[in-house]
C-alpha cells in the first residue's frame, strides 16, 4: 500500500485537494479533524493543566489557546508533546484499517508534516500551494482570524520554497476548485509508478 502525505501552510488548499481525493474514492486521514476530536475529548483536562483557561464548555477552545502560544511562541514545543503522539496513534489504526480493506493508496493530510521531519514515513510528498496575497485573503476570512495571528501561523511553517523543493509532486491551487481538481487527478495516474516501502517500514502492527 502506497503511503501519500499531503500537506501545505495555512491556506494553501489543503482541504480542496483531500476532497478531490475523497471522490476519486481514497481515502485521506485528516489531521487537523482528529485534533478537534481530541481537543473535545480526551486531551481537554491535558491541555488544560498546561494551558490554564483554555477550556469552553470542557473542549479546548481554539482561541483561547492560541492567546497562550501567540504570547509564549516557544510553548508549541509543549502543546505538540501533548498532542501529536496522540494523532499518530490515530494516523497507525487509520492506515493499518486501509490496508485491512485492501487499499492500494491511502493519503495523511498533515499541516506541519515536513516541518516535524516526517519526510520518510510516506512514499511520496505533495505540497499544496497558492500565492501568499491568496493565502492571506482564504485565512484572514476564516472567524477568528487576524494579521496577528496569522503570522504567528506562518513563522512556524517552512518557506514555500523549502516545502517545494522537499516535494514529490506540487499542487497550486490559487486557480478555481476545477484546476486544483485537475492537478490532483494527474497526480494519481503517476503515484503508482512509486515504490511502497513507508507502509511496512514505520506503519504495519
Amino acid at each position: 500500500m502506497l503511503v501519500v502525505g499531503l500537506t501545505g501552510s495555512i491556506g494553501m488548499g489543503k482541504s480542496t485537494a483531500a476532497a478531490r481525493f475523497r471522490a476519486r474514492g481514497i481515502a485521506v486521514f485528516d489531521a487537523d479533524a482528529e485534533v478537534h476530536r481530541l481537543y473535545a475529548g480526551s486531551l481537554a483536562d491535558e491541555v488544560e493543566k498546561a494551558f490554564p483557561g483554555s477550556l469552553t464548555n470542557g473542549a479546548v477552545d481554539r482561541a483561547k489557546l492560541s492567546e497562550h502560544l501567540i504570547a509564549a511562541p516557544h510553548r508549541f514545543k509543549e502543546l505538540e508533546a501533548i498532542v501529536h503522539p496522540r494523532v499518530h496513534e490515530a494516523e497507525r489504526k487509520f492506515l493499518n484499517a486501509e490496508y485491512e480493506h485492501g487499499s492500494a493508496l491511502a493519503v495523511l493530510e498533515v499541516p506541519l508534516f515536513l516541518e516535524a521531519g516526517r519526510d520518510e514515513h510516506v512514499d511520496a510528498i505533495i505540497v499544496v500551494t497558492a500565492s501568499r496575497e491568496v493565502q492571506r485573503q482564504r485565512v484572514l476570512a476564516r472567524g477568528g482570524m487576524t494579521d496577528e495571528k496569522f503570522e504567528a501561523v506562518v513563522a512556524r511553517q517552512l518557506s514555500e520554497a523549502e516545502k517545494q523543493i522537499r516535494a514529490d509532486f506540487v499542487v497550486d491551487t490559487s486557480g478555481s476548485v476545477e484546476n486544483c481538481n485537475s492537478q490532483i487527478d494527474v497526480v494519481i495516474t503517476k503515484l503508482p509508478a512509486l515504490s511502497a516501502t513507508a507502509y511496512e517500514q514505520f506503519w504495519r502492527d
